[in-house]
């Protein structure tokens, strides 16, 4: 049996219509698709074991063998790409400084974060996904699919700003394909944006000369450099916050992408967390970085209306052939920020609006007070990234909103709920 049916004729979708998990276009047009989510992934994944002290290779080896056991463990039901997450950068930074763990004991404390989050998926698998539910329902995954969407804006405006020409050419390209085209053309918009950016910066001699001495002195072939963990309980303060929120990424990247195709994932969710933790286990026990569901990912498969698992299968495989390869790697990295600036303001922002949307569908009261105060606040403190102290461990805004939201709302809403109880009887 095959593991996807052909969509249509396979050279084009049919018009307006979603290509769903289990569908594929053409191999050359699914290749196509997956060197969109492979772009959408590229700069943050490589940049996150940079400002950790792990090998960049490693992780984007770790990162296509995640994506593929992801997809492996969830039966090709759940598109999704598991990248670095940005969310680890500055508790592990923090480790390392007022703890002084080493990057061995960093990586020991994501495999216990990896296990918990495994623990957790086994938990929704065996008890039912209502387990979760009750403590994330829709208001709480908009609030979070908003939140990551929104708190990633300061990062696109920052990379659209080195390089503003290109940057706009790019951001043009995209806007302009999906709105004036119904073709094909409009489902690869992301990928060809990309290259008229980098073109142009390429013919302006605008590319990043380090970078592109780089390319050059790159060898076509290199082996990653794998680091065995070692677990410390010193480490444990720093990371364990983080399990929060790997669930809530993940959930929400369900949720948004059930949201954008029409179809239910809740089922899924216990797979989705069992494969997300043992694939952070996976990159953590061989010097990697914890990985999650990408929320560029998810704004490139709302771009292009095409969810299918095969191009998520075809980006994982590339990262893979990367990470044996610097040249190649080092040839994508010669993408200025700029394009990828104006390439992912679009993506962020269609991710933001897709947690309005998860509200919309639930028909979110904001007449609330709890929905209005916790929310919002929330909201505001991730997107802010409003840092706080507590003794020597600092958890930045994303971390303490998405704990925010996951914990502090239901309980405000089981007291409001009872607050309420006298009036109706």
């Amino acid at each position: 049996m095959a593991l996807w049916t052909v969509h249509g004729n396979g050279r084009r979708p049919v018009r307006d219509a979603v290509v769903a998990s289990e569908e594929r276009l053409s191999w050359p047009l699914t290749i196509g698709f997956g060197v969109q989510h492979l772009l959408a992934m590229f700069g943050t994944t490589t940049l996150v074991p940079l400002l950790t002290g792990f090998p960049v290779g490693t992780t984007l080896l770790m990162s296509g063998l995640g994506t593929l056991l992801f997809l492996l463990l969830t039966r090709n039901r759940v598109p999704s790409y598991l990248g670095a997450s940005v969310a680890f950068v500055v508790p592990l930074n923090a480790a390392a400084k007022e703890a002084g763990a080493t990057p061995a004991a960093l990586l020991g404390g994501i495999v216990v974060v990896g296990i918990v989050v495994f623990s957790v998926g086994v938990a929704v698998k065996a008890l039912g996904v209502r387990l979760l539910e009750s403590a994330m329902p829709p208001v709480v995954t908009g609030a979070i699919v908003l939140m990551i969407g929104l708190s990633l804006a300061p990062q696109s405006v920052s990379s659209f700003d080195q390089q503003r020409v290109p940057a706009a050419l790019t951001l043009g390209t995209v806007v302009l394909l999906i709105v004036i085209s119904r073709g094909m053309a409009a489902r690869i918009a992301v990928l060809i944006g990309v290259l008229v950016g980098w073109c142009y910066a390429a013919l302006a001699g605008h590319l990043v000369p380090e970078r592109v001495a780089e390319l050059a002195d790159a060898p076509w072939i290199g082996l990653p450099q794998l680091v065995a963990p070692q677990v410390h309980v010193s480490v444990m303060p720093f990371v364990l916050p983080l399990v929060i929120v790997l669930v809530a990424e993940h959930v929400a990247h369900l949720k948004a992408v059930a949201a954008v195709s029409g179809r239910d994932l809740d089922p899924h969710v216990g797979d989705a967390l069992i494969s997300g933790g043992l694939a952070t286990t996976l990159s953590g026990s061989a010097g990697g970085s914890s990985l999650s569901s990408y929320a560029a990912n998810v704004g490139v498969m709302a771009a292009t209306r095409v969810y299918s698992t095969a191009a998520c299968m075809v980006a994982a495989i590339a990262a893979v052939v990367l990470s044996f390869s610097p040249k190649l790697a080092a040839l994508i990295n010669t993408i200025p920020m700029g394009v990828l600036g104006g390439a992912t303001l679009v993506l962020f922002g269609m991710l933001a609006l897709v947690g309005v949307r998860i509200w919309l569908d639930a028909r979110t009261d904001f007449s609330d007070p709890v929905n209005l105060v916790v929310l919002g606040t929330a909201v505001i403190a991730g997107v802010g990234d409003l840092t706080l102290h507590l003794g020597d461990l600092r958890v930045t805004g994303i971390v303490w909103g998405s704990v925010g939201i996951v914990l502090i709302y239901p309980l405000l809403r089981s007291i409001a709920d009872l607050r309420d109880k006298p009036r109706e009887t």
